[in-house]
């Protein structure tokens, strides 16, 4: 919403089914994160979105998402190839399960 264009307190607070308090209360949070910036425009105060900050944050999950996709792919090309090695191999008589990706199995 004000990621488009500033908004007052008012309009921000007509958008959504909570009191004006409630509304003032989130938008001193993101304030203080650095998510939106408050400018006085003669007697109202207008919320801008501070996007730079949000990119910061998106660059930081995006680190650990690719980290993680890379370990839970290797940890199921392992699972693939011990389905692959005949139980001899092992030394025992193993019943195996098809790993899918993210944990789950399929029998």
């Amino acid at each position: 919403m004000i990621a488009h264009e500033a908004l007052n307190l008012n309009a921000v607070s007509e958008k959504f089914n909570i009191s004006r308090p409630a509304i003032s209360k989130h938008i001193k949070i993101l304030t203080e994160c650095g998510l939106i910036v408050i400018n006085q425009k003669g007697r109202e105060r207008h919320c801008e979105a501070n996007l730079k900050k949000l990119n910061e944050v998106s660059e930081w999950v995006e680190q650990y998402r690719e980290f993680w996709n890379k370990k839970l792919d290797a940890l199921e090309n392992y699972l693939d190839e011990l389905q692959t090695l005949p139980a001899a191999r092992h030394g025992k008589n193993i019943k195996t399960t098809k790993t899918r990706k993210h944990g789950k199995q399929k029998k």
